[in-house]
């Protein structure tokens, strides 16, 4: 009986390219150089909304899930009024609301990664060891299947409380982050003192956010910063109007700010009396203190590939590697224009570090990409398949030539690509 020959595992589809959405909002800072007695202002309204934040946020926990007319913000803003102001109540209850819906949304986001873990492990647990059962290949042996058990309890035991939590409405929040919390038992490890770990505690719990408001004089009343002077005024809470140095209980500042980065924005819409967020922050490392400025972004209607393919401007390819961003310059059909670009991606470090060096190499590609005038960026990811190709090459067996070909912005590949023949797979472009 003739053998049956292994069907051939197929290519991976490459998805339809796409236009980036446009950022649906804007932040900016600016620090503030605050005398003593402004940073005691500061720390008295911070320390005195983040006490009363905290227990409306208990309270809206306690209320569970319902629907959004049920969650009796009403009510909760009403009694925070009566110790701070409508705008300041407003502001609260509307940060307990979006704390809520993010804990629950992490909540179901546990619940789902734990089912995986819990799925993966039982169906390997129900393969022998060394063997497969099936698809299935079963752990390396007892030592390694025993502990694969243990694991497969706790994630049970896990799951259990999430799903409990997630039943009653009630996640678990720590204000301040749950991060900082522990790290009061490691402070040795940390190289904190127990007044420094404080200090950073207060810090992270303090609530000086006010919302922005239409038609309110340049877009925030509580928090209003003048968009030619730069000075910086706050409406005090209730008990704290005896520290008032301004008519009708508010509080100016001596500092002020410039907001250097995207300052005509920021221009455009106070001027315009047009909502303005402001949130007063402070670093407790640098013993510094910082006015952050976030609008939402109107909506722009951004050119599909093939209006940027018509078009028949230049665009910058970009291939993800993992310690650098390799860019080339493209022509309108595709076709590589001068010297390849290096991006330098170092990702090792803390997080705020990784962070602050992808938003880097993403700012150096925008300003290349202005430089050279070029119409978008189409984001390539060189992987498996062409990964294959190179592979099979390297083994003797030959390119497959047109089947492993991809295409640019909807571009069809022109007739001489490169040398290889190969052409680069498009995942975004914007």
């Amino acid at each position: 009986m003739p053998r049956r020959r292994k069907k051939k595992r197929e290519l991976r589809t490459l998805a339809v390219p796409f236009t980036v959405a446009a950022p649906t909002g804007a932040r900016i800072r600016d620090r503030l150089c605050v005398t003593t007695d402004e940073a005691e202002v500061l720390w008295l309204v911070g320390e005195h909304l983040g006490h009363h934040q905290r227990a409306d946020l208990a309270e809206r926990v306690s209320v569970g899930r319902v629907k959004a007319k049920d969650n009796q913000r009403a009510a909760r803003k009403k009694n925070l009024t009566a110790v701070s102001s409508s705008r300041w109540a407003g502001a609260m209850t509307r940060a307990s609301q979006d704390q809520y819906q993010l804990s629950m949304r992490a909540l179901f986001d546990e619940r789902a990664c734990l089912r995986r873990a819990i799925r993966t492990i039982s169906r390997r647990l129900a393969a022998p060891c060394g063997k497969a059962a099936g698809k299935t290949r079963g752990y390396a042996d007892q030592a390694e299947r025993y502990e694969k058990q243990r694991r497969f309890q706790i994630l049970t035991a896990r799951l259990t409380v999430v799903e409990a939590r997630i039943e009653s409405g009630r996640p678990s929040i720590v204000v301040g982050g749950r991060r900082l919390a522990k790290l009061r038992h490691n402070l040795e490890k940390a190289e904190l003192t127990v007044e420094e770990w404080r200090q950073r505690w207060v810090a992270e719990r303090l609530f000086l956010t006010a919302d922005g408001e239409s038609g309110a004089p340049f877009g925030n009343y509580t928090i209003s910063v003048h968009p030619e002077k730069g000075q910086v005024s706050i409406v005090l809470p209730e008990p704290l109007r005896q520290l008032a140095n301004a008519p009708r209980g508010r509080y100016n500042l001596a500092c002020t700010v410039a907001f250097s980065h995207r300052r005509a924005e920021w221009l455009d819409r106070t001027l315009a009396n047009r909502a303005v967020r402001y949130d007063i922050v402070y670093d407790p490392e640098r013993d510094r203190w910082y006015l952050d400025a976030s609008w939402s972004c109107d909506p722009v209607v951004l050119p599909t590939p093939q209006e940027i393919q018509a078009s028949g401007e230049r665009l910058l390819g970009i291939d993800l590697n993992a310690d650098h961003l390799a860019a080339y310059l493209l022509d309108s059909h595709g076709n590589p224009i001068g010297d390849p670009i290096t991006v330098p991606l170092q990702m090792s470090g803390p997080a705020s570090t990784r962070d602050g060096r992808l938003r880097t190499a993403v700012t150096e590609l925008i300003r290349i990409a202005k430089e050279h005038s070029c119409a978008g960026i189409a984001v390539e990811n060189l992987g498996f398949d062409d990964a294959r190709a190179v592979g099979r090459e390297t083994m003797g067996r030959g390119g497959r030539g047109k089947t492993f070909r991809r295409t640019v912005a909807g571009i069809p590949p022109p007739a001489s690509v490169n040398d290889s023949g190969a052409w680069p797979s498009t995942r975004a472009l914007w």
